[in-house]
């Protein structure tokens, strides 16, 4: 104190003076009123002005052969709106009547930022409860109130779902030949590109490729020109000899996946299932038809197989009994099916209690914004299983930017605020959309095969 001139009754004199603002003052320090007059308020600390919705409208576009339908939802702050997957292939025409009339009713005036308040009011608002095409309208709307969420955050969507658990999303792919020597041979050249899980299908979904028999139905004319033939038995036999060769000449490193889809009688899926037990599957998808749950139950106690369901259950509850009891490994949702990212989300954190891992349903018919949005939930959840991967033609990303991109067997989302998927709607409009849909799948005698 001597040195500075400063003597010890003055500084206690100091610091007497005005209270803290003596204190303040003698280290150089200002009040809160003064920092805020001087600086402003943080940007944290500033309340967001409410913004509304002004419309809600579809966007449909086939850049790459599948019908698909954008949800784009236009706000009171000009330049800010969001988008979202509301792609039902096989009915899109109807989808758009309940976007473009119903859902656009539903929402113009209402605060975007109120998702749960939202959904549940679209949800209930129909009075019966949503079927597949109004699930898919509400899953766009979701995605894109969401979308929007984050672009006012200034975050992408899963820095809002708890920010990342993983580095990028582990994808697996599709391998597919008449013959099981085809099928090792897809299996190599995926190897080779970095991926470390494949799906093995022979002759596609139940072999309907693999053959050139031509069935009963056929010669009598019965059923539509383009219905296919699944020989059930021969398919039974022919997947386990699929494992054993994939898995003699890739070797055991590789996990293998398989789709049923569903094509085959419970009994038959069971006892097919455990003849792939020495070939330690990774899963195998669908084994019965949402008509059948009650035979998961025989299911776990038949086999320890890990099975992977859930891409044709229409509403959440759907999930709650097989889950709670543990039938089955891996949830195969698909996401705008069950309406978007806030029920996904729930079914997914419940999932994480019982051990039970997602798998969302991502094939070719769901958009860009959409396998956006599923890679940005496997982003966040702890209970990820593994997402299906994705391919986007050149002109597919002529109308939509900011794709999700593939790399090494890894997915990635465009590190953006929101979704991180926009739509050219320019381009989006050269591609128009069509009605016609086929899967129609029969037995010897015409007998029509569930999916």
């Amino acid at each position: 104190m001597k040195e500075t001139g400063i003597s010890r009754r003055d500084t206690m004199k100091a610091l007497g003076l005005s209270g803290s603002a003596g204190l303040l003052g003698l280290f150089g320090g200002i009040s809160d009123a003064q920092a805020k007059e001087e600086k402003g308020t943080p940007q944290y600390a500033k309340a967001m002005k409410p913004v509304t919705i002004k419309s809600v409208r579809a966007i449909a576009t086939a850049p790459q052969g599948s019908n698909l339908i954008v949800v784009k939802v236009e706000t009171s702050e000009p330049g800010l709106y969001g988008l979202g997957c509301a792609t039902f292939t096989q009915r899109a025409a109807v989808v758009i009547v309940a976007i473009n009339t119903y859902l656009n009713e539903f929402c113009v005036g209402k605060d975007v930022d109120n998702i749960e308040d939202m959904w549940h009011g679209a949800y209930v608002s129909s009075y019966w409860r949503n079927g597949p095409v109004l699930n898919n309208a509400l899953s766009g709307l979701d995605q894109a109130l969401w979308d929007i969420k984050g672009k006012r955050a200034g975050m992408p969507l899963y820095q809002l779902l708890g920010g990342k658990v993983r580095f990028a999303v582990p994808c697996y792919t599709h391998a597919n030949g008449n013959t099981p020597e085809a099928t090792v041979e897809s299996v190599k050249s995926i190897q080779e590109k970095g991926f470390k899980y494949i799906r093995i299908q022979q002759g596609g979904y139940g072999a309907v490729g693999s053959t050139n028999e031509q069935p009963d139905f056929k010669k009598e004319n019965f059923g539509g020109p383009t219905d296919n033939f699944m020989n059930e038995n021969a398919y039974l036999k022919a997947i386990p000899k699929l494992f054993e060769a994939v898995r003699k000449s890739c070797g055991e490193e590789i996990e293998l996946l398989h789709d049923i889809h569903e094509r085959v009688q419970p009994m038959n899926a069971i006892n097919m299932i455990k003849k792939l037990e020495e070939f330690n599957p990774f899963f195998i998808e669908d084994p019965f038809s949402p008509e059948n749950q009650k035979w998961f139950k025989l299911l776990r106690q038949s086999t320890t197989v890990p099975i992977a369901m859930g891409e044709l259950f229409n509403n959440v509850n759907e999930f709650v009994e097989p889950m709670v009891n543990q039938w089955f490994d891996f949830i195969r949702i698909h996401v705008s099916q069950i309406g978007g990212v806030t029920p996904a989300m729930k079914v997914a954190r419940l999932g994480e209690w019982f051990n039970i891992k997602t798998a969302w349903h991502g094939p070719g018919d769901v958009s860009p914004v959409g396998h956006s949005a599923h890679a940005h939930i496997d982003l966040a959840v702890w209970n990820f299983g593994i997402q299906e991967a994705v391919s986007f033609n050149d002109k597919m990303q002529e109308v939509f930017s900011g794709c999700p991109t593939m790399k090494n067997g890894y997915m990635s989302v465009n590190e953006v605020p929101g979704i991180g998927v926009d739509i050219n709607e320019k381009e989006a409009a050269k591609y128009p959309i069509t009605t016609k849909s086929n899967w129609q799948v029969r037995k010897f005698d015409g007998t029509l095969i569930r999916p």
